[in-house]
């Protein structure tokens, strides 16, 4: 098979391409990080000027500007750059119409009024969501400028199956993995346990959360594309972590058990976001908890010091 990742020098399109590698694939990857040449928006454009195409069984488009809360909630602009890394995609597909795409959209498509504070005496699984959320249209705002450029991009999705195309989209929840970037929860928490940090200090303390590791997100989303499955589909493990108890399981796994400080001023997000897992367990249930991922990536993280 011929695969073209976007976005590969990314969290997830590193994921993708090694997974796609694995099974034998011959893959092509592009970013805006690399070169010129590589560049995301500039290849597609250029290739799709050209009168004989090359043909792709799967485009993998991981490409897309997140940077954590930090910059979906402080540099919000930053974030829509991923509508012109989208459309030159879509409008490249149009043309060279690979075999299939998987589109990676996210859970932040989901509107924000369901997404929590709980009431009083409620429960997380109150508040999963389900891919039905959105049938009937985007009739609620997502979160940030970040969730309405994935909202964009499912749209395009839909466009380019009119085209011709088919399309599989997945909706991620909140991945993790040992190489994430720090500027994310997951990692971040991994690195002051390993400094073993007292206090150990975190945002919204009770924000909860639903953790899949990198793993499950890649092997989930490949079995969608295997299934020819259109979408979108969660994935997710369906259970809600708070961060101090991501914090308190960390740092057990650490082997210490430092007070645990919540900086209520800080950049959080949504109060609860957590997803129905369903549909996906269609699919392929999760096979990596997150006590084994906190695992890992403690164990790897001794291993690089």
């Amino acid at each position: 098979m011929r695969a073209l990742v976007s976005g590969a020098s990314g969290f997830l399109g590193r994921h993708f391409t090694a997974a796609l590698e694995d099974r034998g694939s011959y893959v092509r990857t592009l970013d805006t990080k690399v070169s010129p040449a590589q560049d995301v928006r500039s290849w597609f454009d250029w290739d799709r000027t050209l009168p004989v195409r090359k043909h792709w069984d799967l485009v993998v488009h991981c490409a897309a500007v997140v940077g954590g809360r930090a910059v979906i909630d402080g540099s919000p602009l930053e974030t829509a750059v991923n509508l012109e890394l989208d459309a030159a995609m879509f409008r490249w597909a149009a043309k060279a119409k690979p075999g299939r795409v998987l589109y990676i959209s996210s859970s932040a498509a989901y509107p924000v009024d369901r997404q929590g504070p709980m009431e009083p005496g409620g429960e997380p699984l109150d508040l999963r969501m389900a891919e039905k959320e959105m049938e009937s249209g985007i009739t609620r705002p997502p979160d940030q400028v970040y969730g309405w450029t994935k909202v964009m991009g499912e749209v395009l999705s839909g466009k380019l199956r009119e085209a011709g195309v088919p399309v599989t989209v997945v909706r991620p929840f909140s991945g993790y993995g040992t190489d994430q970037d720090a500027d994310y929860p997951f990692p971040a928490f991994i690195a002051r346990a390993l400094r073993r940090e007292d206090p150990f200090r975190l945002w919204c303390g009770d924000c909860f959360r639903d953790f899949v590791h990198v793993d499950d997100v890649v092997a989930t989303a490949l079995a969608a594309v295997d299934a020819g499955l259109d979408g979108p589909v969660n994935i997710c493990s369906g259970v809600g972590t708070p961060f101090t108890r991501l914090a308190e399981m960390v740092c057990s796994v650490a082997g210490y058990s430092p007070e645990i400080v919540a900086d209520p001023t800080a950049p959080a997000g949504v109060a609860v976001r957590i997803g129905d897992p369903t549909a996906m367990y269609r699919i392929r249930a999760p096979r990596v908890s997150l006590l084994d991922g906190i695992t890992r990536a403690i164990e790897a993280g001794r291993a690089s010091q």
